[in-house]
């Protein structure tokens, strides 16, 4: 089983920035997929960020592109994702994700994703 974990959130203002954290037990971190989530209460789970081709191609959410990059640091398992001018429609769980496979595509849609964090809570106050 892996262990996906997130940390980081917190309450910030609106035009803050914060970082926040995963780290994964996947001992083939370096090449996996990995992707950044969110979900609001009574709300599906929203696509933020993916990786394909083992990392080597990224997408970004519209709402999030220009604001938020995702970054990963392979020799620690973590992979990291550095919000920038928050908003408060920013304000969300986000939850760290990976898949069992690799992807020619960035795979956007939950259910694509097989190993979930427990999520961290991110609150932008305006």
């Amino acid at each position: 089983q892996v262990q996906v974990a997130e940390s980081g959130g917190g309450m910030v203002q609106a035009g803050d920035s914060l970082r926040l954290s995963c780290t994964t037990s996947r001992r083939t971190f370096g090449s996996a997929e990995m992707a950044w989530f969110r979900q609001t209460a009574g709300k599906e789970r929203e696509f933020v960020v993916a990786t394909a081709r083992g990392g080597e191609k990224i997408c970004y959410a519209d709402s999030v592109k220009g604001r938020f990059i995702i970054s990963r640091d392979n020799a620690k398992n973590a992979l990291y994702l550095q919000m920038n001018s928050l908003k408060p429609d920013d304000t969300a769980v986000y939850y760290c994700a990976t898949r069992v496979s690799r992807s020619v595509v960035c795979k956007t849609m939950s259910d694509e994703y097989i190993y979930w964090g427990q999520g961290t809570q991110v609150t932008v106050s305006s």
